[in-house]
């Protein structure tokens, strides 16, 4: 058997990082055009439950709060619908404790207004005040190019990742926006009656012709996007925030769902043996009450599949061990 290490730790500079393989295809982030995001959605296997409540969303227009532990496949989930469904790339929310509703909607950078006036006023021949081009200065958020860019019959999918990590009041100040599906630019109002049109920048895209037209400074979507928002369930969110979506509690995928996954991601004849091993592992993890996400068992598996390439059987155990560890263990 070869050995498989590309790092020894011999103190050595014997080592030859161009013996390193090719990265699992989920890991590759080499690709320009989007593919990881179209594997992402193309591999995911959503449950039953999981497709009734994606459908409801669709036809009420609601946004689906979707729970569960980490790794269970709650972002994939938006992933896998836009896929499915041909629509525009996902747009990303991640959460944190500092996230506003404003800058999910538009950000304005004033400070780079400011320089470009000062700059511009003392040349000698100075161009437009930034007054009449604050559209340079705008960018819509990722809920704000959602709601925008939506079309009747094509929505954009909004996952706003994790938001029970976010500040206590992100959440009640969502409730207005999700409702009416429309929000307004304070710096475009007080020029409306300048600049009744402009088009500003969207999330995701930097391109001229891809600019969204903002109308007397309000955004009203055409179409409601379907809004996925994520949660780990560290905190309980407002009744009256619950009350405006539809739930999906996201539970440990069984077996079948298991091996469907693994063909998915490494070909239908390519998935070893030693993979049986490691399906009933992840599930006696969950029935013990452990949590354990798919990407550690796409992990292992990946590792078994390196074959005598591998780690010999001497530290194999030890290897899977951890790459299996469960989550929540102290």
């Amino acid at each position: 058997m070869t050995d498989w290490k590309i790092f020894r730790g011999s103190a050595n500079q014997d080592a030859d990082i161009g013996k390193l393989p090719p990265p699992p295809p989920w890991r590759n982030f080499s690709d320009e055009d989007g593919s990881l995001d179209k594997r992402r959605g193309s591999t995911y296997r959503p449950s039953d439950a999981e497709v009734r409540m994606v459908n409801a969303a669709l036809y009420l227009r609601r946004p689906l709060l979707v729970t569960g532990p980490p790794g269970c496949g709650k972002t994939s989930l938006g992933y896998a619908v836009a896929w499915e469904l041909k629509l525009r790339p996902v747009l990303l929310w991640p959460i944190n404790s500092r996230s506003t509703l404003n800058e999910g909607l538009y950000r304005y950078d004033a400070l780079a207004r400011l320089r470009e006036f000062k700059r511009e006023s003392e040349t000698s021949n100075p161009g437009p005040v930034p007054s009449d081009s604050i559209e340079n200065y705008l960018r819509l958020g990722p809920l704000g190019t959602a709601l925008a860019t939506s079309e009747e019959h094509a929505p954009r999918v909004l996952v706003i990742d994790e938001i029970d990590k976010s500040d206590i009041d992100l959440a009640n100040d969502l409730l207005n926006v999700l409702d009416v599906g429309a929000f307004s630019i304070d710096e475009l109002l007080r020029l409306a009656g300048k600049q009744s049109d402009v088009r500003i920048p969207a999330w995701d895209s930097d391109d001229e012709e891809h600019r969204v037209l903002i109308h007397r400074g309000r955004v009203r979507c055409p179409a409601f996007p379907l809004v996925i928002l994520t949660s780990n369930g560290e905190r309980e969110l407002p009744q009256a925030f619950l009350r405006r979506c539809l739930r999906l509690e996201i539970m440990a995928p069984d077996e079948e769902r298991l091996r469907a996954l693994l063909a998915a991601h490494f070909g239908k004849n390519t998935v070893p043996k030693e993979a049986d091993a490691l399906i009933a592992r992840f599930i006696g993890a969950w029935q013990e009450g452990k949590t354990v996400a798919t990407d550690q068992l796409l992990n292992a598996v990946h590792m078994v599949m390196r074959g005598s390439g591998g780690p010999p059987p001497a530290e194999y155990n030890e290897l899977i061990n951890a790459l299996l560890k469960e989550l929540n263990a102290e």
